[in-house]
């Protein structure tokens, strides 16, 4: 079994971690390194969809992440470079309909 939600000797989050809304549903899953988001994480809305999904790395979003509305269809897909937004980005409606690309460099 998976230890989780345990502090370092600092205080810091450190390791896995599962976060509950009061309902039951999972808010989020992922792992903290010093207290700072670290690796793969998922978020979800209250009523049980995913938010996102991607990694992070010292606490700043990293490499390929996906975002999605309350019903669950996508919003957003696309990658971050150090917290930033880095290359093609895909950006859906409400209905999952691609409503634009758009590609960033160099912030």
């Amino acid at each position: 079994m998976q230890t989780k939600n345990q502090l370092n000797p600092n205080g810091n989050k450190e390791g896995y971690w599962e976060e509950y809304y009061s309902n039951g549903i999972l808010w989020y899953k992922g792992s903290y390194k010093n207290g700072k988001k670290n690796g793969y994480w998922e978020s979800y809305y209250r009523n049980g969809n995913l938010s996102y999904k991607g990694y992070f790395n010292d606490g700043k979003e990293e490499g390929y992440w996906e975002q999605y509305y309350h019903d669950g269809i996508p919003s957003y897909k696309g990658y971050y470079k150090d917290g930033i937004c880095d290359g093609y980005w895909k950006i859906y409606d409400m209905h999952g309909k691609l409503k634009e690309t758009i590609f960033y460099a160099n912030n």
